[in-house]
């Protein structure tokens, strides 16, 4: 197998589908690369993107989109299994009450989007857990999607690579390669207003900082929380290191 690998899989229907592999991690072993991946939605890959799917092996996907969410864009793709561990989208939700109330700022948007972290770990702890028996149960390759891949994605690859044993720069470097690789889907939020849009479609340092402070508010540090909350003791975690990093 090859040392290295292109990160972002060019795909016309899926813009974010990226390869987690190839940062270096616990005791300097690095992460192996086309075991885990990032993506947003795959209900719109084209026959080209499904063949690409095919040649790296994709076996499973997680779908962390909510149970509604999911049906316009489901995925399909014929040999891939997919698994639906449902975190219900509410930010649209509260963003449009907000603006039936009044004008909302870009700075006001963010801090929406920084409560919908912590509510991650706040109220959909169990769905991380669930991702991680998977990931232990070996259905690798697979790819963990949303919508954007962006969000519920964005904090639950960071969990990943952070119990790989990934430092934290890196981590953050790999969250915001969203804003470089996701082509934005404006259908759902073109009525909405431009300064709500800006805060609403990037990533932000500061959205999965919120994640990581209710995370120590709450459990002390992300170590305690993997334990602890997702249920990934030493023993998880040792497996864990046997399927995704390299001797």
């Amino acid at each position: 197998m090859s040392d290295s690998y292109p990160r972002h899989l060019n795909l016309a229907g899926a813009s974010n589908f990226r390869d987690l592999g190839g940062y270096s991690g616990k005791d300097g072993r690095t992460l192996k690369w086309r075991r885990i991946f990032r993506s947003n939605h795959l209900g719109k890959v084209t026959s080209d993107d499904i063949a690409v799917l095919h040649d790296i092996g994709l076996k499973a996907a997680f779908d962390l989109r909510g149970k509604d969410e999911r049906i316009p864009d489901a995925c399909k793709v014929e040999g891939i299994d997919v698994h639906s561990l449902p975190i219900e989208p509410v930010t649209m939700v509260v963003i449009r009450e907000r603006l039936a109330k009044g004008a909302l700022t870009t700075d006001e948007t963010m801090e929406i989007m920084r409560e919908s972290y912590r509510n991650y770990v706040r109220h959909n702890t169990a769905r991380f857990r669930q991702l991680f028996t998977h990931l232990i149960e070996d259905h690798a390759p697979l790819v963990i999607h949303c919508t954007a891949g962006k969000d519920r994605t964005g904090f639950a690859s960071a969990l990943i690579l952070h119990a790989l044993g990934v430092a934290g720069d890196v981590i953050i470097q790999d969250y915001l390669l969203t804003n470089t690789y996701y082509l934005r889907d404006t259908t759902n939020a073109a009525q909405l207003p431009e300064a709500v849009r800006a805060g609403l479609q990037t990533v932000h340092e500061t959205f999965l900082a919120a994640a990581f402070e209710a995370v120590r508010a709450d459990y002390g540090d992300i170590d305690s929380f993997i334990e602890n909350g997702i249920g990934v003791g030493a023993n998880e975690r040792a497996m864990l290191e046997r399927l995704y990093l390299n001797d």
